[in-house]
């Protein structure tokens, strides 16, 4: 089977990364600027295989329709996966993605929204480029000999990890599974989230988002923290309470928030909206802190990682279509012992 790929939320670069890629493949790709969603997905008509991204929303609804299409897999280009609804997936679509394309990529986008925030490069550089050259307002901190806390400790949070013990700081980390030999080697310690919280001088989120950590950073959660701890956020944005992340800037209680990602983003980042005025209220609210840096969704955006997400995910599809094991494959049964990936197998 030569495989007819339905691309959905497609832009220039990614265009640009795939076709590049696809030489090796000669797959048969159409490129959709729509996001995927039950008034778009009769798009994915006459193909066999779908290409989605964060913001395209694969609910039970899209799937039951996908598989009615004759869909057979759903390739995500992007590491995490809480927009698929895997129980009404499984045993009907198989769901691969992109585990890791680019750590360093967003591990040095979170170091640069902490940069930012410190020495407050953000207000300096719109200052000086009106003749403004006033330190006043632009005082930052040491960051050597300060406490990071580290919540997650997978690819992305290690070499972030790295880079910050490279600057002098201390490094509390949580993981509900904790790997004490990376522990050991790494010289970090792993803690309580409570005292992760009390502790830390800057926390920044890399774990992913389920039940469990949907809105784990609220209201309860800021108020065990040290008065002006700055918050970095490159993983998910419903990781954070907005509105409760809105009242501990506003009390003072959160010194500053550097946020690559929103809880209710998937209607502005990625879009040029410049020509119209921002209605999401909590959004416009956000923008207007001056100790808030708000980046698109771009911690992932590099080079590299646009090459690796393209070979990435070519090379699922193409594995596929081969009858090979799955080796990224997710599902709903990934979690449990009854996965077949353990026996290098598909996983249905």
């Amino acid at each position: 089977m030569n495989p007819k790929i339905a691309f959905f939320d497609a832009k220039n670069y990614d265009i640009k990364s795939f076709n590049a890629e696809n030489k090796k493949y000669s797959f048969e790709i159409s490129y959709f600027e729509n996001k995927l969603n039950s008034k778009t997905c009769y798009m994915a008509k006459d193909h066999n295989v779908v290409c989605a991204f964060v913001n395209d929303n694969l609910n039970e609804n899209v799937i039951n329709q996908l598989k009615e299409y004759g869909i057979k897999l759903i390739a995500l280009r992007c590491a995490g996966y809480n927009n698929v609804d895997f129980k009404a997936a499984f045993q009907k679509i198989h769901v691969t993605r992109v585990p890791a394309y680019s750590p360093y990529a967003v591990a040095e986008h979170a170091l640069a929204l902490m940069l930012t925030l410190n020495r407050k490069i953000h207000k300096a550089y719109l200052r000086t480029r009106e003749g403004n050259f006033s330190l006043n307002g632009l005082l930052g901190f040491d960051m050597h000999g300060k406490t990071a806390g580290i919540v997650g400790t997978g690819k992305i949070a290690r070499c972030l990890i790295s880079a910050l013990q490279g600057m002098g700081l201390t490094i509390l980390a949580y993981d509900p599974y904790p790997d004490e030999a990376y522990a050991a080697s790494a010289g970090i310690k792993y803690v309580s989230i409570e005292d992760l919280y009390a502790s830390s001088d800057i926390i920044s989120l890399h774990c992913p988002l389920n039940e469990n950590t949907t809105k784990m950073i609220n209201q309860n959660a800021i108020a065990k923290m040290k008065t002006g701890v700055m918050i970095v956020n490159t993983g998910r944005g419903k990781l954070i309470d907005t509105q409760a992340l809105i009242g501990g800037l506003k009390s003072g209680k959160i010194g500053s928030a550097g946020l690559d990602v929103y809880e209710e983003e998937s209607n502005y980042f990625f879009e040029d909206k410049s020509d119209a005025p921002i209605t999401d209220d909590i959004l416009a609210r956000l923008l207007t802190f001056s100790n808030v840096v708000v980046t698109s969704h771009q911690a992932f955006f590099t080079a590299e990682a646009l090459s690796n997400i393209a070979q990435v995910t070519l090379d699922n599809i193409s594995d596929f279509v081969s009858g090979e094991m799955l080796k990224n494959e997710i599902c709903y049964k990934c979690s449990t012992d009854n996965c077949r990936k353990k026996q290098n197998k598909r996983c249905f």
